[in-house]
């Protein structure tokens, strides 16, 4: 195997990685204070689309975690640089939340539901019968189908709740359509996240702690891969799948002396942190 090249960028996921069900989890601070340090380009991903930048920018300040809204990086905002690259200033009926309804009218979207050229569809936790009727029939009519993300589920404090995978496969029944999803794993959201920090895949690394959306869009999007053992993924789990993270950590604390600093001559490796 080639060896790496430094790790000059750094992508992490939010839930599961700094936060649990609103806490955060030890190290997430050191971690995020070490990152803002190093004056390196970084990004904390969500696949979670109802809330923009800047609401996720308070939410992480109250809990102690100080992220730029410039270094989050939302599915929604995926989904809009998508939007935007295909049919620039085009009409979407959207099912979703602020984070969504702003990406869109940021990037001059008109919100419609006359004709519309997409059907966009995030997340929500006040999905009705009467949008998702309104959103197969405008499928039905020609309206192409766009997800944010294709999470089946989400975490609550009282368990599993149904997210926008799981409601874009009722419309997907309906219709016969399935959607391009935009966030993750589709490795689009991870290379838009870089290219809006100015990195690059071969010296950047993705930290998360689901296989399946994680790792996965990192490895596909060519970085080294994280796995943290703080959220959804257990070890037992890793050999479920085909492909495997680069490397598998207890927690982001682990990964804090990995963030080199400006005046750093030798810096720990991933390797002989393994």
């Amino acid at each position: 195997m080639a060896e790496r090249k430094p790790i000059t960028s750094w992508l992490t996921d939010m839930d599961g990685v700094l936060i649990h069900e609103g806490i955060p989890i030890p190290g997430a601070d050191a971690f995020i204070k070490r990152l803002r340090d190093s004056g390196l380009p970084f990004l904390v991903l969500t696949n979670n689309s109802i809330y923009t930048a800047r609401d996720l920018h308070a939410r992480l300040q109250r809990m102690g975690l100080d992220v730029p809204v410039e270094n989050i990086w939302t599915s929604a905002l995926a989904t809009a640089q998508f939007l935007d690259d295909q049919r620039p200033g085009g009409t979407a009926y959207v099912i979703g939340e602020a984070g969504l309804t702003t990406a869109l009218h940021d990037i001059g979207y008109v919100l419609t539901d006359h004709d519309p050229d997409y059907v966009v569809l995030g997340e929500t936790r006040t999905y009705s019968f009467e949008a998702l009727t309104k959103a197969i029939r405008l499928i039905n009519a020609g309206a192409r189908f766009i997800c944010t993300n294709p999470d089946e589920t989400g975490p609550s404090a009282e368990g599993p709740l149904p997210a926008t995978g799981s409601v874009a496969a009722l419309i997907t029944k309906a219709t016969g359509k399935d959607p391009y999803f935009a966030g993750k794993p589709n490795p689009l959201m991870m290379r838009t996240g870089l290219n809006a920090i100015g990195a690059h895949s071969e010296t950047s690394a993705m930290i998360g702690d689901r296989m399946d959306t994680d790792v996965l869009a990192g490895l596909e999007a060519g970085m080294q891969t994280f796995l943290v053992l703080t959220g959804l993924t257990t070890v037992a789990d890793i050999d479920r799948y085909p492909f495997g993270p680069s490397h598998v950590v207890e927690s982001i604390a682990d990964l804090v002396d990995l963030v080199e600093l400006p005046d750093q001559a030798d810096q720990p490796t991933a390797e002989n942190r393994d």
